[in-house]
């Protein structure tokens, strides 16, 4: 009998070891070390708030642009539209197709549909078209600087590089480390060093490529952190400010600013009643205003910082 108790008493002292072990594993949570940040995101207060917010009644809202002489350019759904800085109409441009993006060198505006490059003057005049490039393309971003434009391929997952008279010079990503681009976010933006910013969405990070497609540096990881890109897709755009870059997610629909080297510096936007799968479109001439377009709701929305 003794010997009985003895081996339930035994199972009974292994079971509790066991049941122990189980809970610490599930519910212990380490202390941090003395000294650590530990960041909460959903204690992070936005640094920006909504000063205005503005409906073109053009037609359904896709992209917007800045230029240096803080001129905003939108467009969408068959038009190409110009304003000043408060939001006073300069001029519009009806287009036979979806306008996608909108990039600006000069005084000369490239607007992108899904197939074509439009060249449009100052004045809102259609100067030429360039394209199609590619059979069944899908065109989403289109950057340009003094000598080159870029676009970019969401179903060929492909960036194309052209000069100022629409010839075709490069195609990036048909060799080398692949674009993974699950759907049409695909953000290009060319360096007057003719480098190439990317949003590689389906990495959850931002490359600086060459010419040659070559990566010469990267930031960004999958999370929920605030530096982090958070699910699938993301950062669907971005603009570059002089002090980094302007960021915008989908999913967890946010707007951020991350500096030079993709460090988090604060929130624009977290906290909101945007459609969560819809990302705004953003812009800034000069990071101390930002603008950004709700395909939502066909809607430019004006940030400013608090205080």
């Amino acid at each position: 009998m003794n010997k009985k108790i003895s081996v339930v008493l035994v199972i009974l002292a292994i079971l509790t070891f066991i049941a122990f072990i189980i809970y610490d594993v599930a519910f212990h949570k380490e202390k941090a070390p003395v000294g650590t940040i530990i960041s909460d995101s959903s204690k992070i207060e936005d640094q920006w708030y909504i000063a205005d917010k503005f409906e073109p009644h053009q037609g359904n809202l896709k992209t917007i642009a800045t230029s240096t002489g803080s001129s905003v350019f939108i467009g969408g759904d068959k038009f190409v539209a110009r304003y000043q800085s408060d939001l006073k109409p300069v001029w519009a441009l009806p287009t036979k197709k979806t306008v996608t993006a909108i990039a600006l060198s000069g005084d000369t505006v490239f607007a992108s549909t899904y197939e074509s490059i439009l060249v449009i003057s100052p004045e809102g005049k259609l100067i030429t078209e360039w394209g199609p490039f590619e059979d069944s393309s899908v065109i989403v971003s289109v950057a340009a600087n003094k000598s080159l434009v870029a676009f970019s391929d969401a179903q060929h997952k492909i960036i194309t590089i052209i000069d100022k008279k629409g010839n075709m010079l490069k195609q990036i990503g048909f060799s080398g480390e692949p674009f993974i681009i699950p759907n049409n976010y695909f953000e290009v933006d060319l360096t007057k060093e003719n480098m190439i910013y990317v949003a590689n969405s389906g990495k959850n990070r931002i490359e600086l490529r060459n010419l040659e497609g070559t990566i010469a540096e990267s930031f960004g990881a999958p999370g929920n952190a605030p530096g982090d890109f958070c699910g699938c897709c993301n950062p669907s755009h971005f603009a570059r400010i002089p002090e980094g870059f302007i960021t915008s997610e989908k999913g967890i629909n946010r707007i951020k600013i991350l500096d030079r080297h993709g460090v988090f510096v604060e929130y624009v936007n977290s906290v909101n009643k945007f459609t969560p799968s819809v990302p705004l479109d953003v812009a800034s001439p000069d990071g101390k205003i930002i603008y950004a377009v709700n395909p939502s709701d066909s809607k430019l929305y004006v940030f400013k910082r608090k205080g």
